[in-house]
């Protein structure tokens, strides 16, 4: 059975590259096709990738392609349509929620295309996003006049998304939204997590921890306002996107510290000293460093929304509160510090969300459907 990998483009590393280095693993012998690679900007990460096969597309030769991600949206189905993947008997695309069209793909008629969708593109259907696109009267502008082109783009969507013989959700909440907007009826697969087994370190530092990816989305401000107002130290620790970063420094106080990006072990460390890891992202897909903080017995406080509500147990794991303001946060931080949370069923509950779990469901799921 020949396997191919069809990723959207390969530029940094979250949750999408952790799947498509765990899908990798899965099966070394699979190349992987994507629209572009940039290790340039994966930086410690890049080594990750080294090993990999990876194939690209005519458009890796486009100069300013890592400022053309925006645009590229509209002309990535003739991109993907590129791919001749004739030669392959399953095709497993990770569709990032970027583009519309890495299903687009040339294969072979008895092929089986599996999709494994962390989110339909957020952008076309409503859920905030990284860029404030209304934020200046040029970007208001743009995305007016794109209001006809994005009609075209969702028709591509849908049109993308009725080629695989099997869809797979990285969560309930991506599964309520493919079976809204696609209309198909995907199969739930939680994405790998890599967890910490029996392994627990009881001496907490006295420290909040936020941090990730610092998008608008995250709503990573709420936890800077609170912890100046009340006087908490807070450690902040990820990339910044947009300019976001420069806002939240801007609204910090002495309390909290930015600590930029950071390297795997030291962020395994920051968990495992945290008092609790605050979450408030906004219609996150599923939420991978809750978990993560988990897996060390640390609690979380998360805004209720997304697919943390299939991670996080409230009051027992953590803390869920209900509105994306500071009054609200403030409230789930002081009723956290009033309850007793056994780090062990914390990192009980995070054992829900391995890599070895991941592995041995997608290898049983693809290995039945294609002998279909």
């Amino acid at each position: 059975m020949k396997v191919a990998l069809v990723h959207d483009y390969i530029k940094e590393y979250g949750g999408a590259e952790k799947v498509l280095e765990t899908l990798s693993e899965i099966y070394p012998e699979a190349p992987i096709y994507t629209a572009f690679y940039s290790p340039s900007f994966l930086g410690s990460h890049r080594e990750r990738f080294n090993k990999m096969d990876i194939r690209t597309t005519w458009f890796q030769n486009t100069p300013f392609k890592n400022k053309l991600l925006s645009y590229f949206r509209l002309i990535a189905p003739f991109v993907f349509k590129s791919l001749d993947l004739s030669d392959y008997d399953v095709i497993i695309t990770s569709a990032t929620g970027t583009y519309t069209s890495p299903n687009f793909v040339k294969k072979k008629k008895d092929a089986k295309l599996f999709c494994y969708c962390h989110t339909p593109p957020r952008y076309l259907y409503g859920y905030s996003t990284a860029a404030p696109w209304k934020s200046v009267w040029w970007r208001k502008l743009l995305y007016l006049v794109g209001l006809v082109p994005i009609h075209f783009i969702r028709l591509l969507d849908f049109k993308s998304a009725q080629i695989p013989d099997y869809f797979i959700a990285n969560s309930e909440e991506v599964s309520k939204r493919i079976k809204k907007f696609y209309r198909r009826d995907p199969k739930i697969i939680y994405p790998p997590v890599q967890v910490k087994e029996g392994y627990l370190n009881q001496k907490k530092g006295n420290y909040l921890l936020a941090g990730g990816r610092l998008a608008r989305p995250k709503h990573v401000d709420l936890a800077v306002l609170v912890c100046t107002k009340m006087g908490f130290p807070l450690k902040v620790f990820g990339r910044e996107f947009s300019g976001y970063g420069s806002e939240l420094k801007r609204l910090a106080g002495p309390t909290v510290e930015f600590l930029g990006e950071v390297t795997d072990e030291e962020k395994w460390k920051l968990y495992e000293q945290a008092k609790v890891f605050i979450f408030p992202a906004e219609d996150e897909d599923f939420g991978i460093m809750p978990v993560e903080a988990m897996s060390v017995g640390t609690a979380v406080i998360a805004y209720r929304s997304g697919g943390v509500k299939e991670t996080v147990i409230d009051n027992k794991t953590g803390i869920l509160f209900n509105d994306l303001t500071t009054e609200s946060l403030t409230a789930a931080i002081k009723k956290f510090e009033s309850l007793k949370i056994n780090p062990m069923d914390c990192n009980k509950q995070s054992q829900k969300f391995s890599k070895e779990r991941f592995k041995e469901e997608i290898e049983n799921f693809i290995a039945s459907k294609s002998k279909n």
